[in-house]
């Protein structure tokens, strides 16, 4: 056996030690007491809120369920909803008529439920045409929100004012009404004020969307040829003859020699021969000021005075004029001044994602 003698200053120590691991369970037991505590009122509060809310919620429903139910003992309601579905068929037919009709992906997005046949009590048609009719003009202002803005920016990524492309004053449904006065539009519509104002955007939009488009159908928007890379851009560059600084009004495409060149645009051809440095050259008008040229050409199959389509083939690659090797030079002129032809083929891409 041995034996221990606990000093005074080691009695001391250890009843130090013991007296710091109770302060320490006690501090955290305390602070998980606080902690359950705070919880559980947080809780309790949510709980009674989620039951307020549940109280009002049952209550103004009971009250409908007890109107509509006096509107079925009336013999009213049936007529109610009739009269909720002729509305429905009218805005579905009206936001068609405002420009919706031929857009891409419009008819799917727009196109009302199919009546089902197994919903008889009247309530439940009311609420359900009331809720496609929701769908329906949610559908109208997103489509046509976002095709417009796409188009819009495509205008603005060619240096172009989309305001001057974009339809103005364009009517809702015909002559019947003119978008610019929501309060008519519901009137006839029989709707309230807001919800004609949601259709009055969308049938703005889309009129918008089907202006921008038609415009940038007649536009220089496309590739002029299926190379891909460019060996010189627009701007100023070193000059491959004297090698100084040279401004350059197009851009160059590489390719191999009789590759087809395309009409970036609808127009007519407005000339065909030799330009100095060009060499052999088409170009065509495409009306408003907008002008293409197309240089370096191997050979041309089209006239002047011929109309010709977006994509038709006009020309092959070659190395004419003054050129280091088969390619194409494209510009784009816009009354009479050379422009970037670059941001004109980045609209092209953002015309034909909006399509």
């Amino acid at each position: 056996m041995r034996g221990f003698v606990l000093s005074t200053s080691k009695q001391v120590m250890g009843a130090g030690v013991i007296g710091a691991a109770a302060l320490w369970m006690g501090v955290c037991t305390a602070a998980m007491l606080v902690s359950a505590l705070s919880v559980s009122a947080t809780d309790q509060e949510l709980a009674r809120r989620n039951a307020y809310w549940e109280r009002v919620t049952a209550d103004r429903q009971a009250r409908l369920n007890s109107a509509m139910q006096q509107l079925a003992n009336d013999g009213s309601l049936g007529e109610l909803a009739k009269s909720v579905e002729n509305r429905h068929n009218a805005l579905a037919l009206l936001l068609a008529d405002g420009g919706f009709r031929g857009a891409p992906g419009a008819a799917q997005a727009l196109a009302p439920a199919k009546p089902r046949p197994d919903i008889t009590n009247p309530i439940a048609r009311v609420q359900y045409t009331l809720m496609d009719q929701e769908r329906i003009i949610s559908a109208a202002e997103g489509f046509a929100l976002s095709r417009a803005e796409r188009l819009r920016l495509a205008f603005r990524l060619a240096g172009l004012n989309p305001d001057s492309y974009a339809g103005r004053g364009g009517s809702l449904g015909g002559p019947l009404i003119e978008t610019r006065d929501p309060r008519a539009l519901a009137a006839v519509l029989d709707v309230d004020e807001s919800f004609a104002q949601r259709i009055q955007r969308a049938s703005s939009n889309m009129s918008d969307m089907r202006s921008l488009s038609q415009a940038a159908r007649g536009l220089p928007f496309f590739r002029p040829t299926s190379a891909a890379a460019q060996s010189s851009s627009y701007g100023v560059r070193l000059d491959p003859f004297t090698r100084r600084p040279a401004f350059h009004s197009g851009l160059d495409f590489p390719g191999a020699s009789f590759t087809p060149i395309y009409a970036s645009g609808p127009g007519v051809i407005s000339f065909t021969g030799v330009r100095s440095g060009y060499g052999n050259t088409v170009e065509i008008d495409h009306g408003n000021g907008f002008k293409t040229r197309y240089a370096h050409l191997a050979g041309f199959s089209v006239r002047v005075g011929q109309r010709v389509t977006v994509g038709q083939r006009i020309a092959s690659m070659g190395s004419t004029g003054r050129s280091t090797g088969p390619h194409l030079h494209y510009e784009v002129w816009v009354n009479g001044r050379a422009q970037n032809p670059n941001r004109f083929l980045k609209a092209g891409e953002y015309v034909q994602q909006a399509n």
